[in-house]
């Protein structure tokens, strides 16, 4: 019924040259991935599948998101910029599940969630039907209840089904493959109850502990050999050669953290690291294999919006140090990439998760929809994930409401990128912010302002010449720091953001 349904959508949609109305939305992030660790932004990890939705789609060069987990996940589930007093989840927020709900669409989430653990904060609270996975921040990938108590901030983690506790977890077990297992059994069950769905499937790959399966860590065994310097040199050459950047724009030379790769300790674990999160991301891949496979083998893969994106850039944090005892990949050690790694990930960009230079904020955003986007497009248009929901909700032909039962609700910053999806243009937002631990910025047009808690100045970047955010331009054009300061700091106070 579903699938004869749709056949008749898209059959009189192309009579009419319209868009076909109502197509099922498979929403998919990422955590803690740089924006050139995937082939198609100039990576070497295989990565066939993500690849393959942006040779079939669209593929954003200027897509945003909030540089860290928690903020991130907040601004796409209700669309709007983080609140950070009383909680990035309130009561007078809607969210996106609970909107798509109301629309009809059965909705799922698979993965992980981290905007709280206990009602009504809950993603059962929220809006969907269905919700399986990590409610905290990272897990053991092999084992979400065994935790590593030297590692910093270890502690048994919050995994659940629809609100029961999980605790004990088969052999074989890996977060990513179970996550898959959910949101295909979500996919299967919609289309057999001809629903439309809205299935958010929420990877904690690959975030730390630096965890993966010894064969797939074997397929990037010896490919980190030369260090993070000659990584990151390469992954440019190729994004320059893909058109993704500018050949004028300045490489940055390095981190502040980041030492000489003739100066690392332990060169063999130092590779070790990089390998296993290559490997994190390949089996992640593998899996978002199966999902698309699965929309071919239930005949709704035309009518299926899979949208692709990072929660923020790679992460140079190191919260258990850098101990070489313990080996990357096994169950039993938390071990991280470090700032070496995370500086070639993020390439071509400045800094990292947290930080709102390009490398924290930036990340990959490719979208498919056979019968709506034209497929190999690449698009400049600026895109944020606060855009998510009005985008979903705009496909769905559903209201966003002002409105809860007796609570008045807030409304969205987002704005619908329909427009830009169906290979077109929109008039976007004005101005974009974002802030977190004391990092700060704005970006108007191709004006950025940023502020680096550990610079302590406002520093002014021209994105079309200089997006790697090379060339301070604060000193030659006072007035619009001046300017775009301002607005920042009235942006704060509209939102709560305390200013330190």
């Amino acid at each position: 019924m579903m699938r004869s349904t749709l056949l008749v959508f898209a059959l009189g949609a192309a009579l009419c040259g319209q868009t076909p109305p109502r197509p099922n939305l498979l929403l998919i992030m990422c955590d803690d991935m740089g924006w050139s660790d995937i082939g198609c932004y100039g990576g070497e990890i295989p990565t066939p599948s993500i690849d393959r939705l942006a040779r079939e789609g669209t593929r954003f060069r200027q897509f945003y998101n909030n540089a860290k987990c928690t903020t991130t996940r907040a601004s796409l589930i209700t669309g709007m910029y983080p609140r950070p007093e009383g909680g990035l989840l309130q009561q007078n927020m809607v969210t996106i599940a609970e909107v798509l709900g109301d629309a009809g669409y059965r909705t799922a989430l698979s993965g992980k969630w981290h905007l709280g653990s206990k009602a009504p904060r809950r993603p059962i609270d929220r809006g969907f039907d269905d919700a399986y996975g990590l409610w905290d921040g990272c897990c053991n990938f092999f084992d979400p209840n065994q935790r590593d108590p030297k590692f910093k901030g270890a502690r048994v983690r919050h995994f659940s089904d629809n609100g029961k506790r999980i605790t004990r977890f088969p052999d074989g077990f890996y977060t990513t493959d179970a996550f898959t297992d959910h949101a295909i059994g979500a996919v299967k069950e919609s289309v057999a109850a001809s629903k439309p769905f809205f299935v958010h499937v929420c990877y904690t790959a690959p975030h730390y502990p630096l965890h993966s399966f010894p064969e797939d860590i074997k397929r990037m065994a010896g490919r980190y050999a030369k260090g993070w310097f000659d990584l990151r040199n390469e992954r440019w050459r190729r994004q320059v050669e893909m058109g993704l950047v500018n050949s004028k724009w300045t490489l940055p030379a390095t981190d502040r953290r980041v030492q000489p790769w003739e100066k690392a300790r332990e060169y063999k674990w130092q590779e070790r690291r990089m390998e296993v999160y290559a490997a994190m991301v390949l089996r992640m891949d593998q899996q978002i294999g199966r999902l698309l496979k699965c929309l071919d083998d239930t005949g709704v893969a035309k009518d299926t919006l899979v949208m692709f994106l990072s929660d923020n850039g790679g992460c140079a944090e190191t919260p258990g140090g850098d101990d070489v005892t313990r080996e990357p990949g096994p169950k039993e050690w938390y071990t991280h990439c470090g700032p070496g790694w995370a500086f070639a990930q993020n390439t071509p960009f400045r800094r990292c998760k947290s930080w709102m230079h390009e490398g924290g904020i930036a990340t990959p955003f490719v979208a498919r929809w056979p019968a709506a986007i034209p497929a190999g497009k690449s698009t400049d248009q600026v895109g944020h994930i606060i855009d998510l929901l009005p985008t979903c909700a705009a496909l769905a032909g559903a209201k966003i409401p002002t409105a809860r039962g007796e609570v008045s609700l807030l409304p969205i910053d987002g704005k619908s990128l329909v427009a830009v999806l169906k290979g077109g243009e929109r008039a976007g937002h004005p101005r974009l912010f974002w802030e977190y631990a004391r990092n700060r910025a704005v970006r108007e047009g191709h004006w950025k302002l940023v502020w680096d808690r550990a610079v302590k100045e406002w520093e002014l970047y021209d994105l079309h010449a200089d997006r790697t955010e090379m060339h301070d331009l604060a000193a030659q054009h006072p007035e619009r720091v001046k300017t775009l300061a301002a607005a920042w700091q009235a942006w704060a106070r509209r939102t709560g953001v305390r200013v330190r």
